[in-house]
């Protein structure tokens, strides 16, 4: 096996690209059954524009709700964790991919200047709760920043399935 050299400069950069590819690959392999895709372009419509998302992930543990704004064509975001029960609302916008649904937008700071980005990615698939061993119809993707946050997801009309009893 042959290695490359990766100047000490370009260390941060490599792990960070690292991260990023290995997070794609992670919801690339996400989909429900080979061919799920559309080779056509077909934009995903499996959640409903009016439709409450929630996600959620442990270690560390944090939440997302996203509710349509009423009567416009925007919607709202809350992030908590364990540091925020309250949690930090922001305004989210929708986007469609072929396989799947996003949300950015930007976590204002407590002094008001700037945010940080956040990138969220709905994709199908069944995931589970090892916690609580309930199943979610969906996986979920969040990029706070530079940090990475993984996850199960439902919506108002796809709730989860209750753990199965022993």
């Amino acid at each position: 096996m042959r290695s490359i050299f990766i100047p000490p400069s370009m260390h941060a950069m490599a792990r960070r690209m690292t991260g990023s590819l290995a997070a794609l690959a992670l919801i690339a392999g996400c989909a429900q059954e080979e061919g799920s895709i559309d080779s056509e372009g077909a934009v995903f419509d499996g959640i409903a524009p009016e439709a409450q998302i929630e996600l959620l992930g442990t270690e560390p543990f944090w939440s997302i709700a996203i509710e349509p704004d009423p009567g416009a064509d925007s919607y709202t975001a809350r992030l908590s964790t364990s540091a925020d029960i309250a949690g930090t609302a922001f305004a989210a916008q929708r986007f469609a991919g072929n396989n799947g649904l996003g949300f950015s937008g930007q976590i204002p700071r407590t002094d008001g200047t700037g945010g940080r980005a956040v990138q969220i990615a709905i994709t199908p698939g069944e995931c589970s709760d090892q916690m609580s061993g309930r199943v979610y119809p969906y996986t979920a993707s969040v990029r706070l920043g530079d940090e990475l946050l993984l996850g199960c997801g439902y919506t108002s009309d796809e709730p989860f399935t209750p753990p199965r009893s022993p």
